[in-house]
């Protein structure tokens, strides 16, 4: 609109032009149906042709066709090149290459030195060291012949006096113990020894055997039974707010005054300051021993387990 000097909006603001309304007479659409890219469901899209995998075909290379890193190199003979290393080699060499006398020695057996540089070793000689002449010791002193025979079964062979026959009677235990039995009553003198208290048997013969003197009997003291029931001599009294309902008449008012009191006033057993006792209380504790077993030794183990490991 123009204003009163007679410029418009736009001349004063300084601007070429007004700004273009873009969206106006646009269809509305809201951003939950609108498409997050349009572009990728219009007109033709890229397709790569799937993807390839690793074989000894050129289809599983990017490249067409082999290609070679260096193209256009000679051959090569390496067993040329190693011949010509060895003739470089060769012609280093001072003289002609150095050959022993005579071949190597190889030792004959185990402990030989046949082959080594330093020959045998005298500490280790195998020949025995010169010794006295041995001499025999003389024989023993013999009286008479030595005695043919095992020793079992045969008389007169060992050297003590050969053992004599005795008789061993079939009942000699039971004699013997008949004329010890008879020796023993024939000692014995006067009648048995026997005390003068007669001997009491574990339990009574009579179970209601007392020896004590019985009580005197108690006269039962019968009770006299009412024949009338219980009345009180008058109805009792109904709680009216006051003390009509109660067996005792209604105290006296006394002035008390308010007096702290002071904490050494009061005196007695219940006033004291409460103590806790010292410490938890000790409580059965499993050995280590026990534990280790526990761990070591399981349903799954208890069979093959070993008593040795433990």
């Amino acid at each position: 609109m123009p204003a009163e000097g007679g410029k418009t909006d736009m001349e004063r603001i300084g601007l070429f032009s007004e700004m273009e309304y873009v969206t106006v007479g646009d269809k509305y659409l809201s951003s939950f149906n609108r498409p997050f890219n349009e572009a990728a469901s219009k007109n033709k899209q890229m397709l790569p042709g799937g993807s390839k995998e690793m074989s000894n075909l050129q289809a599983g290379y990017f490249d067409p066709h082999f290609v070679r890193i260096f193209e256009g190199e000679g051959y090569v003979n390496l067993n040329q090149v190693r011949r010509r290393h060895m003739m470089e080699e060769a012609k280093k060499n001072l003289g002609k290459a150095f050959l022993p006398s005579s071949g190597e020695k190889k030792p004959c057996g185990l402990g030989s030195y046949y082959g080594t540089i330093g020959g045998p070793v005298p500490f280790f000689s195998a020949q025995s060291k010169p010794r006295e002449k041995y001499e025999a010791p003389g024989k023993n002193l013999y009286t008479n012949p030595g005695k043919k025979g095992t020793g079992y079964g045969y008389a007169n062979v060992t050297i003590g006096k050969q053992f004599s026959h005795s008789a061993d009677f079939y009942d000699a235990p039971k004699l013997n113990f008949k004329k010890e039995n008879e020796e023993h009553h024939r000692l014995v003198k006067g009648t048995p020894f026997k005390l003068n208290l007669y001997p009491r048997e574990y339990f009574d013969t009579n179970p209601y055997l007392f020896e004590n003197p019985l009580p005197p009997i108690k006269k039962i003291e019968k009770k006299e039974l009412l024949t009338h029931p219980f009345k009180p001599s008058s109805p009792g009294k109904k709680a009216g707010g006051m003390k009509a309902g109660t067996f005792d008449p209604y105290p006296s008012h006394s002035a008390d005054p308010y007096v702290v009191k002071l904490s050494s006033q009061i005196s007695g057993k219940g006033a004291k300051i409460f103590h806790p006792p010292s410490g938890p209380k000790s409580r059965p504790v499993e050995s280590i021993m026990t534990l280790n077993v526990k761990r070591a030794l399981n349903m799954k183990n208890y069979k093959t387990a070993s008593v040795q490991s433990y």
